[in-house]
Protein backbone atom coordinates (compact mmCIF):
# COMPACT_ATOMS: atom_id res chain seq x y z
CA UNK A 1 0.00 0.00 0.00
CA UNK A 2 1.09 3.78 -0.92
CA UNK A 3 1.72 5.86 1.65
CA UNK A 4 1.30 9.69 0.84
CA UNK A 5 2.25 12.59 3.07
CA UNK A 6 2.57 16.27 2.71
CA UNK A 7 5.90 17.19 2.04
CA UNK A 8 7.40 19.38 5.34
CA UNK A 9 10.49 21.18 5.65
CA UNK A 10 12.77 18.29 6.79
CA UNK A 11 11.40 16.44 3.23
CA UNK A 12 13.44 19.36 1.24
CA UNK A 13 16.92 17.37 0.42
CA UNK A 14 15.73 14.10 0.10
CA UNK A 15 12.83 15.44 -2.29
CA UNK A 16 15.53 18.02 -4.45
CA UNK A 17 17.70 14.71 -4.97
CA UNK A 18 14.85 12.19 -5.70
CA UNK A 19 13.17 15.26 -8.36
CA UNK A 20 16.83 16.15 -10.02
CA UNK A 21 17.56 12.39 -10.14
CA UNK A 22 13.99 11.79 -11.98
CA UNK A 23 14.17 14.02 -14.38
CA UNK A 24 18.14 12.96 -15.48
CA UNK A 25 16.83 9.50 -15.48
CA UNK A 26 13.72 10.04 -17.72
CA UNK A 27 15.01 13.16 -19.40
CA UNK A 28 18.75 13.54 -19.16
CA UNK A 29 20.04 11.93 -22.51
CA UNK A 30 17.66 14.77 -24.66
CA UNK A 31 19.90 17.84 -23.30
CA UNK A 32 23.92 18.67 -23.88
CA UNK A 33 24.97 18.01 -20.12
CA UNK A 34 25.32 22.16 -19.50
CA UNK A 35 21.85 23.07 -20.45
CA UNK A 36 20.51 19.78 -18.05
CA UNK A 37 23.05 21.36 -15.08
CA UNK A 38 21.38 24.81 -15.51
CA UNK A 39 18.05 23.70 -15.78
CA UNK A 40 18.27 21.55 -12.42
CA UNK A 41 20.01 24.34 -10.47
CA UNK A 42 16.98 26.32 -11.19
CA UNK A 43 14.08 23.71 -11.57
CA UNK A 44 13.35 22.93 -7.36
CA UNK A 45 16.10 24.81 -5.45
CA UNK A 46 16.00 24.03 -1.73
CA UNK A 47 14.43 27.62 -1.00
CA UNK A 48 11.68 27.40 -3.80
CA UNK A 49 10.80 23.79 -2.32
CA UNK A 50 10.60 25.50 1.51
CA UNK A 51 8.33 28.22 0.52
CA UNK A 52 5.75 26.30 -1.54
CA UNK A 53 5.65 24.16 1.13
CA UNK A 54 4.89 27.07 3.55
CA UNK A 55 2.64 28.57 1.23
CA UNK A 56 -1.10 27.04 0.70
CA UNK A 57 -1.41 27.93 -2.26
CA UNK A 58 1.03 24.57 -3.25
CA UNK A 59 0.95 21.47 -2.49
CA UNK A 60 3.59 18.66 -2.63
CA UNK A 61 2.20 15.26 -1.56
CA UNK A 62 5.12 12.17 -1.48
CA UNK A 63 4.26 9.13 -2.11
CA UNK A 64 6.77 7.02 0.57
CA UNK A 65 8.04 3.41 -0.32
CA UNK A 66 8.66 0.66 1.94
CA UNK A 67 11.51 1.51 3.28
CA UNK A 68 10.03 5.00 4.28
CA UNK A 69 11.90 7.17 1.37
CA UNK A 70 10.29 9.13 -1.88
CA UNK A 71 9.01 6.83 -4.27
CA UNK A 72 7.51 9.97 -6.32
CA UNK A 73 5.88 12.90 -5.44
CA UNK A 74 3.45 15.32 -7.17
CA UNK A 75 3.21 19.27 -7.05
CA UNK A 76 0.52 21.20 -6.97
CA UNK A 77 -0.18 24.93 -7.64
CA UNK A 78 -1.28 28.25 -9.07
CA UNK A 79 -0.84 28.59 -13.31
CA UNK A 80 2.67 29.75 -13.72
CA UNK A 81 2.16 30.03 -17.61
CA UNK A 82 0.77 31.39 -20.86
CA UNK A 83 -2.18 29.18 -21.78
CA UNK A 84 -2.95 28.53 -25.00
CA UNK A 85 -5.59 30.98 -26.99
CA UNK A 86 -8.82 30.27 -25.91
CA UNK A 87 -8.37 28.60 -22.76
CA UNK A 88 -9.56 29.69 -19.79
CA UNK A 89 -7.59 30.74 -16.70
CA UNK A 90 -9.66 31.79 -14.03
CA UNK A 91 -10.52 29.07 -11.74
CA UNK A 92 -7.89 26.85 -12.79
CA UNK A 93 -4.80 25.39 -11.21
CA UNK A 94 -1.60 23.17 -12.63
CA UNK A 95 -0.11 20.11 -11.82
CA UNK A 96 3.73 21.15 -11.51
CA UNK A 97 5.02 18.19 -11.18
CA UNK A 98 4.43 14.32 -11.30
CA UNK A 99 8.15 11.88 -10.64
CA UNK A 100 8.03 8.32 -10.05
CA UNK A 101 10.91 6.66 -9.24
CA UNK A 102 11.96 3.49 -11.86
CA UNK A 103 11.97 0.77 -9.23
CA UNK A 104 8.38 1.94 -8.04
CA UNK A 105 7.19 1.98 -11.25
CA UNK A 106 3.99 0.12 -12.25
CA UNK A 107 2.82 0.06 -8.96
CA UNK A 108 0.03 1.93 -8.67
CA UNK A 109 2.02 5.00 -7.59
CA UNK A 110 1.40 7.39 -10.25
CA UNK A 111 -2.62 6.82 -10.09
CA UNK A 112 -2.33 7.06 -6.21
CA UNK A 113 -0.55 10.43 -7.02
CA UNK A 114 -2.84 11.61 -9.28
CA UNK A 115 -6.07 10.75 -7.47
CA UNK A 116 -4.83 12.55 -4.59
CA UNK A 117 -3.95 15.61 -7.12
CA UNK A 118 -7.37 15.71 -8.15
CA UNK A 119 -9.36 15.72 -4.80
CA UNK A 120 -6.90 18.57 -3.94
CA UNK A 121 -7.39 20.83 -7.54
CA UNK A 122 -11.01 19.96 -7.04
CA UNK A 123 -11.16 21.20 -3.52
CA UNK A 124 -9.41 24.91 -4.84
CA UNK A 125 -10.54 25.06 -9.22
CA UNK A 126 -12.64 23.90 -12.08
CA UNK A 127 -10.10 23.50 -14.29
CA UNK A 128 -6.46 21.50 -14.00
CA UNK A 129 -3.84 21.96 -16.28
CA UNK A 130 -0.74 20.25 -17.19
CA UNK A 131 1.71 20.82 -19.65
CA UNK A 132 3.70 17.24 -20.78
CA UNK A 133 6.36 16.36 -23.12
CA UNK A 134 5.09 15.89 -26.56
CA UNK A 135 7.99 12.32 -27.03
CA UNK A 136 6.40 11.48 -23.62
CA UNK A 137 3.29 8.96 -24.89
CA UNK A 138 3.69 6.81 -21.33
CA UNK A 139 2.50 9.90 -19.72
CA UNK A 140 0.06 11.52 -22.29
CA UNK A 141 -1.19 8.38 -22.02
CA UNK A 142 -1.59 8.18 -18.33
CA UNK A 143 -3.03 11.50 -17.90
CA UNK A 144 -5.97 10.50 -20.81
CA UNK A 145 -7.27 7.29 -18.95
CA UNK A 146 -8.05 10.29 -16.39
CA UNK A 147 -10.03 12.46 -18.76
CA UNK A 148 -7.18 15.28 -19.68
CA UNK A 149 -7.64 16.74 -23.48
CA UNK A 150 -4.80 17.98 -25.62
CA UNK A 151 -5.80 21.70 -25.53
CA UNK A 152 -2.37 22.99 -27.50
CA UNK A 153 1.60 23.72 -27.43
CA UNK A 154 3.92 25.17 -25.14
CA UNK A 155 7.32 25.78 -24.86
CA UNK A 156 9.36 24.18 -22.54
CA UNK A 157 12.99 25.04 -22.05
CA UNK A 158 16.25 23.45 -20.70
CA UNK A 159 19.20 25.74 -20.52
CA UNK A 160 19.19 26.59 -24.17
CA UNK A 161 17.05 23.45 -25.49
CA UNK A 162 13.80 24.36 -26.06
CA UNK A 163 10.75 21.66 -26.10
CA UNK A 164 7.98 21.30 -27.49
CA UNK A 165 5.15 20.15 -24.89
CA UNK A 166 1.27 19.61 -25.12
CA UNK A 167 -0.84 21.70 -22.25
CA UNK A 168 -3.54 19.14 -21.01
CA UNK A 169 -6.68 20.46 -20.00
CA UNK A 170 -8.97 18.22 -17.06
CA UNK A 171 -12.29 20.27 -16.45
CA UNK A 172 -13.17 19.24 -12.43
Amino acid sequence: MTTITLARDEDVGELTLFASHSFTHTFGHIYDPADLASFLAAWNPSEKLRAQIADPAWAIALAHGADGSIAGFIKMGPLDFELPEGQPGEDATELHQLYVGAAAQGKGIAAALMDWGIVWARERASILYLSVFTENARAQAFYRRYGFIDVGRNQFRVGNHVDEDRFFRLDL
